[in-house]
This record gives C-alpha cells, structure tokens and sequence, in this order.
C-alpha cells in the first residue's frame, strides 16, 4: 500500500478563501505598479529626429527641439538627411522663401508698432516677380528673431552640441551631392538609414520635420 506524504504538497489557488485572494490580487498590483514606478524613474526619455529641410524657417525646430530635450536630461539625435544637412556645414547659409508657402506671414522688425505687429501675407506671385525677394525676406526674418531675443541658428545648433546631441549626418546624402566630410561641423557621425532606423525605433519620441 502507497502511503501518501501530505506534509510536501502544495497548496493550490483553489485551497483559497475569497478573502485571500483578493489580498493576494492587490499585493500583485502593488508589486508590479511599484516595479513599473522604479523602472520608469530609471529610464532616460529619448528623441530621434529627421530633418529634411533647409531653409532658415524650417531650421529652427530640430535645434530648438533638441536642445530643449537634451536640457530636459534627454538622449537626443538629429538625422540629416537631403536637403536638411545643409544645416551640418561649417557656414550655414540658410534663407526662408514665402514661394510655395503662402500661409507665412511677413514680420516688419522696424517702424512703428502698428506695423511691427502687423502680419503682412503676400500672394506667391509676388516674391516669384520682385528680384531679391528672397534675401529681404531673409533679413526681416533675422532682424525680427534678434528683435525677439531668439538665439541664431548657429548658436542653437552649438547649444544642442555642447548638450551631447548627436548629430548624424546621412552618407547617401553626402554622396549624391558630391559632399566631403571636411565641409561639415567637427563631431558628425556619418551614418545611413538602416543604422539610423534602428535607433528611431527604439526612441520615446520620434519626428519628421
């Protein structure tokens, strides 16, 4: 005859009162909430990046974006890519068309109030017509960012080096335009999508500007 040792079995779910369960539901509960809390508190947020453009107006919100994150304590990376890594050069040399964007306002940083608060929006046929169009627009948009104590791009693009953003310039993009490495800012990492992709993937915010 088999004799059954009872003093090693284990007591199962079942063997349970309703009242222990539920305690033992909430302890669960506040364990894995506890847990999570921890592992939240160690995580350092981070942001990727992809700036595609290069015109003045549309360099502003990589560099502001990163630098704000990268004070915020965040591991920033910028991808520069097409016509985005003009802002890579060693003497940026950007300038802000209203052709093709009509809903841009044009600011007079000089003169009376009225006017300088005035938000003058010109039809694209304009700025295609007058010669020189372009590099007044340009000047305004610098004079009335001074105006406004809104920091250059250069200095905000060494505002976000200086915070350890990275900066990833796209080989391809150097290649296709017959780049070299020498025209751009020291501290560049030259990098192709299938790296940069990756690193996107894992980031907390990702954006396309």
């Amino acid at each position: 005859m088999n004799v059954v040792d009872k003093t090693n079995t284990k007591p199962s779910s079942d063997d349970l009162s309703p009242q222990q369960k539920d305690a033992m539901k909430r302890w669960v509960e506040t364990l894995f909430e506890e847990e999570m809390k921890k592992r939240e508190a160690a995580h350092t947020p981070s942001m990727a990046i992809i700036a595609t453009k290069g015109t003045l107006d549309m360099a502003y919100p990589p560099f502001i974006l990163a630098s704000t994150g990268a004070a915020l304590g965040w591991d920033v990376s910028i991808f520069f890519t097409f016509y985005g890594l003009l802002l890579l050069k060693k003497d940026i040399d950007a300038k802000v068309s209203p052709l093709g964007n009509p809903a841009m306002p044009m600011k007079m940083p000089m003169g009376p109030k009225w006017l300088q608060d005035m938000n003058i929006t010109l039809p694209n046929a304009i700025p295609s017509l007058v010669p020189g169009f372009e590099s007044t627009a340009t000047a305004l948009m610098k004079k009335t960012f001074k105006n406004k104590g809104v920091a250059t791009i250069e200095e905000l693009r060494e505002l976000s080096i200086e915070a350890d953003v990275r900066m990833l310039a796209c080989q391809m993009t150097v290649d296709v335009y017959g780049f070299k490495h020498s025209d751009f800012i020291e501290g560049c990492e030259y990098v192709g999508a299938a790296t940069f992709l990756p690193e996107a993937q894992k980031a907390d915010v990702t954006l396309f500007i």
